[in-house]
């Protein structure tokens, strides 16, 4: 054993049988009782109806697109004071664009442009992640540095959108450059849970997650390197999905080739800042984040185009005929928590459900290799090439010396979070000897063969969406490795849904993850959408 993983491994285990009620202690007295809050229960009727449902209320005139508009705005204006989720608005140009559906409806103009298959989000807003482009909108991912950045054009996925009828009003919150699983960052500050103002909301995704979550966006934009779509999903109650990443034929063999070639993905990640540019690529994914089921796969299509096909993402899928796999947890890993007894309970209740309502077999099974997910991402993430993320920090002009960054973030003088800070001085240790990269690089090769034997092209497998119940603020710090539960399946390059599961005793969002083999995005979905008639989207509400 490596000895940074031997000095790693004790650390983490004296928090969990030492630290760890103390520190249990000290957060709840920072962030419990009477220092959370929760969100108002949503007044408005047209914010609790599915996009896809908004859309066709629009195109058949029985609500009009510029006051659904109206109605998220006086959403947004409502939660944002108590969560800070939201950086940026363009409310007065998304109703002048709200408006213009409605005239040309009224007039009965462009209707195969509007039609339901050209335009599925016809009128209906959207809130988009600040690490994607929106032009005129700040594009800074969190960063002081770029602070005055403003973007030039939109990002791909934000144009498909557009085209898709959809109107951007709203940008929100991430964590500093998109690489750390709480979204705080010291150009906009720290986004609050809605059902709790003590909790985190995840990250790098979490600005979505949060106003999804409490009625002020419908449906998002997010991104996933590691979990950045999932964690916040989980963290907030709603619906994320991490798209495939399609393999080129010379890829298909081994996971260890594809990690030298760049490989597209289902959907497009250009647009955004940071962008991975090295061999770290293909554990990116742009995804759609959504509070109805019936919305992601309606979303993914647009959000892959053409490429759609290549997904047969329209294809029917009947959930009694999929093979449904399980486990509880990763197997027993030292670098990870334990999975939360509620998260359990939550999965075996949501197991039992499929098994009644569909006649369907669940397996549990033990994959032991997902022990080792935390190793094999970091050797997918450590294979090398492209910009550094202390480069990054610097926004590609130079090189922030990380060491001396912690050294001035001690006497409160640093522009960068601790998070940021630490990664940063991570990068200048190898973690991990070439014998031991290229042992984990062939350990994932084995779990990806693994996962193909048991779960073909008719498989889904349930998994925990991450061990912990959402957090108190700033207590990832000392479980920086949980995000492995939702991190695996981007080494892996799988479609991945998480689907919300109610709340917990506390009032908190529970959930799950729904996995299955490249390409078959459209199992996940259709779990998910089956899953939801069980427990789906919980709404916050402070009067309870």
């Amino acid at each position: 054993m490596h000895l940074l993983e031997m000095i790693i491994r004790t650390f983490l285990f004296l928090i969990g049988l030492v630290l760890k009620p103390l520190l249990k202690i000290i957060f709840n007295v920072i962030y419990g009782g009477s220092n959370s809050e929760k969100v108002s229960k949503i007044r408005q009727p047209l914010c609790l109806h599915s996009a896809t449902r908004l859309a066709k209320m629009i195109r058949n005139k029985e609500v009009k697109a510029v006051d659904v508009m109206q109605a998220y705005i006086d959403r947004a204006k409502e939660i944002n004071p108590i969560v800070n989720a939201i950086i940026a608005e363009r409310y007065n140009e998304a109703l002048k664009e709200a408006q213009k559906v409605d005239d040309i409806l009224d007039r009965k103009e462009g209707q195969g442009k509007y039609s339901a298959v050209n335009a599925p989000f016809l009128g209906v807003p959207f809130s988009v992640k600040e690490a994607f482009g929106v032009k005129g909108m700040p594009h800074a991912s969190g960063l002081v540095i770029r602070k005055n950045v403003i973007a030039e054009e939109d990002a791909e996925v934000v144009k498909r959108l557009k085209e898709a009828g959809a109107i951007p009003f709203i940008i929100t919150n991430v964590s500093e450059l998109c690489m750390w699983y709480e979204s705080a960052n010291r150009l906009y500050g720290r986004t609050k849970n809605a059902y709790n103002t003590g909790r985190i909301v995840g990250g790098s995704s979490g600005g979505e997650g949060c106003v999804i979550s409490a009625g002020a966006s419908i449906m998002g934009i997010g991104s996933d390197i590691g979990g950045s779509i999932r964690m916040p999903a989980f963290f907030n109650g709603i619906f994320g999905h991490r798209p495939s990443k399609e393999l080129s034929d010379s890829c298909k063999t081994s996971f260890l080739k594809y990690l030298n070639e760049f490989i597209t993905g289902l959907v497009p990640n250009e647009g955004q800042y940071p962008i991975a540019d090295g061999t770290d690529a293909d554990l990116l994914s742009t995804g759609p984040m959504c509070r109805y089921s019936e919305d992601l796969l309606p979303l993914l299509k647009v959000y892959a185009g053409a490429k759609s096909s290549e997904a047969n993402l329209d294809q029917q899928v009947d959930v009694r005929k999929l093979k449904f796999y399980y486990m509880e947890d990763d197997g027993g890993s030292m670098l990870v928590s334990n999975v939360d007894q509620e998260l359990k309970d939550a999965q075996i209740k949501a197991v039992e459900y499929l098994k009644n309502n569909l006649g369907v077999c669940v397996e549990k099974v033990n994959i032991h290799q997902l022990k080792f997910s935390v190793q094999i991402w970091s050797a997918k993430m450590l294979a090398g090439g492209g910009t550094s993320f202390c480069e990054y920090m610097a926004d590609k002009k130079g090189k922030v010396n990380a060491f001396k960054e912690f050294a001035k973030w001690i006497v409160g003088q640093s522009n960068h979070t601790i998070p940021a800070i630490g990664l940063g001085m991570a990068e200048n240790f190898n973690g991990m000897s070439d014998q031991q990269t290229q042992m984990f690089m062939q350990m994932g090769d084995k779990l990806d063969e693994e996962f193909q034997s048991i779960l073909g092209n008719d498989g889904v497998f349930l998994y925990p969406s991450h061990p912990k119940i959402a957090p108190y603020h700033n207590e990832p710090i000392f479980y920086p490795f949980n995000f492995a539960y939702t991190g695996i399946f981007n080494a892996l390059g799988y479609p991945v849904t998480q689907v919300p599961l109610g709340l917990s005793k506390d009032g908190l969002p529970l959930g799950m993850q729904v996995v299955s083999t490249m390409n078959n995005d459209r199992l996940t979905i259709a779990v998910a959408c089956e899953l939801e008639r069980y427990k789906g989207w919980t709404e916050p509400d402070s009067s309870l």
